[in-house]
């Protein structure tokens, strides 16, 4: 399961959950407005660590790809240096 999905899973989730609490809060009105802040709070750091963990996970797989790619070159470049200078060799011959 994708990070992306989790992370609206985990919106929507936190959205649901505080309308029902709402409209079921047996509680006044300033007290359910506190818990529905504390809980906002709490979600939205899940909600932060989640993105950066996301952020962390492609950065890595960002830098694995580079490197990758600058590897396959210099071999690349390695090769085709070398069939120059094998072109060359026979040429001269």
């Amino acid at each position: 399961m994708s990070t992306v999905k989790v992370a609206l899973g985990v919106v929507a989730g936190a959205a649901t959950g505080a309308l029902l609490g709402i409209l079921f809060a047996p509680a006044k009105g300033a007290v359910t407005r506190r818990t529905i802040y504390r809980k906002s709070g709490r979600e939205v750091d899940a909600l932060k660590d989640k993105f950066s963990d996301f952020i962390d996970t492609i950065t890595e797989k960002f830098e694995k790809v580079k490197d990758d790619v600058t590897d396959l070159a210099e071999e690349a470049i390695s090769k085709a240096e070398a069939a120059e200078k094998e072109a060359k060799t026979a040429k001269s011959k």
